[in-house]
Formats: C-alpha cells, structure tokens, sequence
C-alpha cells in the first residue's frame, strides 16, 4: 500500500503556512499555528482521527487570526485531497456523532469532489479567549472547498462554546477517518460513475 502523506507548502502577504499530513498515522501532532485555541482544535481533530498531522504557521496575527485560520484550513484541504489520490478503495463517506459534556456535535462527510458546506449551529458567545467562534465556519468552509468535499457540520444542542467547539473538531476527526479508510470489497473508486 502506498503511504498516503502530503506535504503542503503556501505563502502569501498574510501567512506562511507548511503542513504535513499522514492519514495512516497514530494521532501524533506538532503544531505551531500561532493560534492557540486552533492549536488545541488541530490536536482533537488528529488525536481523534489517527492522523499524523505537523503544522508549522505564521501569520498577520497582530490584525486577527482570520488569515491563519483560513490558510491553513486550505492547506488541510490540499493535502487531504493529495494523500487521497484517486481515492480508489476507500469507504468515501464518514459520519461521527461525539459528545463533549452537555454539548453534541456531527460531522457528515462526503469526499465526492463536489465542495458543499452545511453548518448548523449557534455558539453562545463571540469568543473562547481571544479567539473567534465565527472562524470555526470559516475553517469548515475552507476545508470542504479545498478538500473537494460535500461536508455536514452540526451542532445538535450546548451551552458552552469551548465544548461545542470540541465536540466538532473530534467528530471530523472521527468521519474523515471513516471516510478514507480502504474497504476490501471496493477495487476500484467508489462511484458509479467510476470517478470522482
């Protein structure tokens, strides 16, 4: 079997971002986003997905975390989309249920290469720390677009947002693992159309 690794490298004006990822990993992480609470997220999204995942970012954080947050949920994307290749073999589709506390998140996924976000869900406030919630659909956005992926993110009921938030990042976690992990009936691309 091929080992299923991507290495993204992307710079602009705004951000510096280099990003490896190894989807047949063990959950081992080294993340320097210069976003602390993207840092932890990054961590339960590879922690719970069993992904091998390094990020190395820095960005115009002195303005906000926008860029950074949205350039490296493109560079995920490409490297999702590269590790996969053809995806010949794999399950394609993943969903995860996970609770955190009295929050409960859903991740639904599609790697279709048809990009489509639904993200359902009102955090209680505009902030964990310094960080912005609404990033959080700016990260899903970006991922599913990038990634070429038809993906559902829900968050079913909480009154924390700390929580909500995690319960999110280990549930893709948790479908994309599903998602892209090789089933034995399948020889060719999961598709009746023979591509996606």
């Amino acid at each position: 079997m091929n080992k299923r690794i991507a290495r993204i490298q992307r710079e602009t004006k705004e951000t510096c971002v280099e990003l490896a990822l190894n989807l047949d990993g063990s959950g081992t992480v080294d993340l320097k986003t210069g976003v602390p609470f993207l840092d932890h997220m990054l961590e339960l999204f590879a922690t719970h997905g069993l992904f091998d995942l390094t990020v190395t970012a820095q960005g115009d954080t002195d303005v906000d975390d926008h860029h950074t947050v949205e350039d490296i949920a493109i560079c995920l994307g490409w490297a999702i989309k590269e590790a996969l290749g053809d995806k010949r073999g794999i399950r394609r589709y993943g969903q995860a249920w996970v609770p955190m506390d009295e929050a409960l998140g859903q991740v639904v996924m599609d790697l279709s290469n048809r990009p489509h976000l639904e993200f359902k869900g009102e955090f209680p406030s505009q902030k964990v720390g310094r960080f912005d919630t609404e990033l959080i659909h700016e990260f899903f956005w970006k991922l599913a677009l990038e990634g070429r992926m038809n993906l559902h993110a829900l968050i079913h009921y909480g009154r924390n947002t700390h929580h909500m938030s995690e319960c999110l990042f280990k549930a893709l976690g948790r479908a994309l693992d599903e998602a892209v992990q090789f089933d034995p009936r399948i020889s060719s691309v999961p598709s009746s159309k023979g591509v996606l």
